[in-house]
């Protein structure tokens, strides 16, 4: 199909996440599958399991909206006592501050951004790709 001059690329995907390797997070106990990232924009779309006990340690802020489909776990904001379990879908709007975070159980969420994850890498994480 002959596209226009500066139409996006509708290509397809599809990735069977079973046969994708975790990778582990420079924060301990996170680790994710990234399914889908547009390096323009920032968007992106990854499976994201924390062990028990792990989690974010600190208040934080994002670039952009942050979604979360929790698919199985416990895993609760701890200033604000919002708890995702299995089914629950959270939304999280550009700039709001939350956090910190801890997996009660092992968690497994479907996380999306529709932008840049961080305005600037946070502290707990030293390498760069676990920022966005």
């Amino acid at each position: 199909m002959n596209l226009p001059a500066g139409a996006p690329n509708l290509e397809e995907i599809l990735i069977q996440s079973e046969s994708v390797d975790w990778r582990e997070k420079s924060l301990k106990g996170v680790h994710e599958k990234m399914l889908w990232r547009n390096e323009e924009s920032g968007a992106s779309i990854a499976l994201i399991k924390f062990e028990k006990g792990a989690g974010i340690p600190q208040p934080h802020l994002h670039a952009s909206n942050q979604f979360m489909f929790c698919l199985r776990g416990r895993y609760e904001y701890t200033s604000t006592g919002v708890v995702l379990t299995p089914g629950c879908f959270y939304c999280n709007p550009k700039g709001n501050v939350h956090g910190p975070a801890i997996a009660h159980e092992e968690t497994v969420v479907i996380e999306i951004y529709d932008g840049p994850h961080y305005p600037q890498k946070p502290d707990w994480y030293t390498d760069e790709r676990d920022a966005h």
